[in-house]
């Protein structure tokens, strides 16, 4: 008996969900034959000292990504935007700790760089499976700008964020910390529209047509909001920074236990061929009229 709509919607979400399961016990194939680029090694190797360094560099980065053709731009322009959108607020005084939001930011960026340059310079093995599958989705070119995007807000919120934020420390006082990590949030917020547009404008104009047609890929990405994942990230800090061995230790497996699977998941489009040729199709349909 063939399965009633009703049916195959759940039946096809089981599916990629077993699938990111499997996703995430088997380690991403190493890439084998890359080239690495010396001005994109440049770039990334030496660390930001301040926030405004990492701000102009990143720029610089994904300035270099845009004119190699390079889908990794997709999410970096949206970071460089938020990143300089944080940045500007730390100048206003908006945070009630300044010195520790600006030492975060720095952090922040710094695992991205570092990630970039791992991934230019060959050293998978340091490289955290949420990075090389991003990397290597942008690299093969066959994902939606989207998911490029998708990919790399993932790898950097859902698997660095709780790294940086442990490395600057939650405590002492940390409910003013807590506060500002959340008014972060506000700003990150305030600046997703301008940046979804930004990205529409630049990467496929297609997108803005995409809302309705992402159909459950659409649903995946929003369970990944800014704020859950941003919440999420701030208690694994927490456990990170735990007295307990233990508890450090499932807050460092969970953490890339959950980012490698949503990586999986937001590729797992690709599990219809037909609907997933039918987005590139409008993506490419936008960039030819440009």
């Amino acid at each position: 008996m063939q399965p009633t709509a009703r049916s195959s919607g759940p039946a096809r979400r089981r599916r990629r969900v077993r699938a990111a399961a499997e996703g995430v016990r088997r380690r991403p194939p190493t890439p084998s034959a890359r080239q690495s680029d010396p001005e994109l090694l440049a770039l990334s190797a030496e660390p930001y000292a301040d926030a405004d360094e990492a701000h102009d560099r990143l720029r610089a980065l994904c300035a270099a990504f845009e004119a190699r053709g390079d889908r990794r731009a997709a999410f970096l322009s949206v970071y460089v935007r938020m990143t300089g959108a944080v940045a500007e607020r730390i100048r206003r005084g908006a945070f009630e700790d300044p010195e520790w939001v600006h030492d975060y930011l720095v952090a922040f960026a710094n695992l991205y760089r570092v990630a970039v340059h791992d991934y230019e310079s060959g050293n998978f093995a340091s490289l955290a499976d949420p990075w090389l599958l991003a990397f290597d989705a942008a690299e093969r070119g066959d994902s939606l700008v989207v998911q490029d995007a998708a990919l790399g807000v993932n790898a950097h919120i859902n698997y660095d964020l709780s790294l940086a934020v442990a490395a600057v420390d939650v405590d002492p006082d940390r409910a003013i910390k807590r506060a500002d990590h959340r008014a972060v949030t506000d700003v990150i917020r305030d600046v997703v529209d301008a940046t979804q547009d930004a990205l529409a404008a630049r990467d496929a104009a297609g997108l803005r047509a995409l809302d309705e047609s992402l159909g459950p890929f659409d649903e995946r990405f929003l369970v990944f909001t800014v704020d859950e994942c941003r919440d999420s990230a701030w208690r694994t800090a927490v456990a990170l920074r735990s007295r307990s061995r233990l508890r450090r230790r499932l807050a460092r497996w969970t953490n890339a236990v959950t980012s490698t699977g949503a990586a999986h998941l937001i590729l797992s489009s690709r599990a219809n061929d037909r609907v997933h040729e039918s987005l590139r199709a409008l993506e490419r349909a936008a960039e030819e009229e440009r």
